[in-house]
């Protein structure tokens, strides 16, 4: 199916499964279901050593990822963008969370995560 024949409902599934998957992966500091559905550039940038310092220092200084909030998609040509509001255990405020997915030989994968 093309990009542009998902309804953003459709859209939303899929990019919140592949992110609760980060996001519990992440907490479990599990590399390799962490980057189950990464792309081979996202794959080669977070490496094993990266992905766990990243992660201890992130549960150091804001604790676990809390509820997360749909925010908007963005639709690219050939991938969408999704942000949400993205709460943290320890620290207080609201943070945002926003990943990018693309298609690559018919499976969604993640080009690009981030919480800040």
């Amino acid at each position: 199916m093309e990009l542009t024949q998902y309804t953003d409902e459709q859209l939303w599934e899929i990019g919140n499964a592949l992110m609760d998957n980060l996001m519990q992966a992440s907490t479990e500091i599990d590399h390799q279901s962490h980057v189950q559905d990464f792309t081979q550039r996202l794959s080669d940038i977070v490496q094993p050593e990266y992905f766990e310092r990243v992660v201890k220092k992130y549960q150091q200084e804001k604790g676990l990822f809390t509820a997360r909030t749909p925010v908007d998609i963005f639709r690219r040509e050939s991938s969408v963008a999704f942000v949400w509001k993205q709460g943290f255990s320890l620290a207080k405020g609201e943070f945002v969370a926003e990943m990018v997915m693309m298609k690559v030989d018919g499976r969604w994968l993640v080009d690009h995560a981030a919480v800040f």
